[in-house]
């Protein structure tokens, strides 16, 4: 339960602002179809989560020993200063143009979400718990707490959240974790 509670409340805060959410925004806004975004959303998230806490939970099993435990305390500590830097959606994004809702966020979350923070988090969450499921699960549930109302209130969300105090909620989430991962290899815990 650990696992996913804390997956859950990492990705959802770390999610905040990122450049999924503002796709999410986008997306809702050309297609205007809320359901079928939300729905890929959804399908993009589970399958690449599924395969980065799978990729987490395997590097955990390989290189176990102290000094693979401070690497994953390190990168919390690096993910907390990474989550201050705001996101923004570049030219390279993929564009929707001839599919339907569904399928175009499916591809662009996929895509788009490689190498991002929540991924990054999430192999972390997976290396850190060694736990595949509930760290798909949680980390899939935050993506959906953040995105969900990203598709069904926009640009309305934007302007009335205040984004840097959430940016500094989750910096200082994703720092306690890395403190608190690196005292407890330490023997400090």
């Amino acid at each position: 339960m650990e696992a996913f509670l804390t997956s859950t409340a990492v990705v959802a805060l770390a999610e905040i602002g990122d450049k999924t959410q503002l796709l999410a925004i986008v997306l809702a806004a050309r297609f205007k179809r809320p359901l079928p975004i939300v729905f890929g959303i959804l399908a993009a998230t589970l399958a690449n989560h599924f395969l980065a806490a799978l990729l987490g939970q395997q590097a955990a099993s390989l290189l176990e020993g102290p000094w693979f435990r401070y690497a994953v305390a390190a990168s919390f500590i690096a993910m907390a200063a990474w989550t201050l830097i705001p996101d923004k959606l570049d030219d390279e994004e993929p564009k929707p143009a001839r599919f339907g809702a569904f399928i175009t966020t499916t591809v662009a979350f996929f895509l788009v979400e490689m190498g991002d923070k929540t991924q990054l988090a999430t192999v972390a969450l997976g290396a850190q718990f060694n736990s595949v499921l509930p760290v798909t699960a949680g980390t899939t549930l935050g993506m959906m707490i953040a995105n969900v109302p990203a598709v069904y209130l926009g640009q309305e969300l934007i302007r009335r959240v205040p984004l840097h105090i959430v940016r500094w909620v989750a910096a200082a989430l994703f720092l306690v974790v890395g403190l608190w991962l690196l005292g407890q290899t330490a023997g400090w815990i």
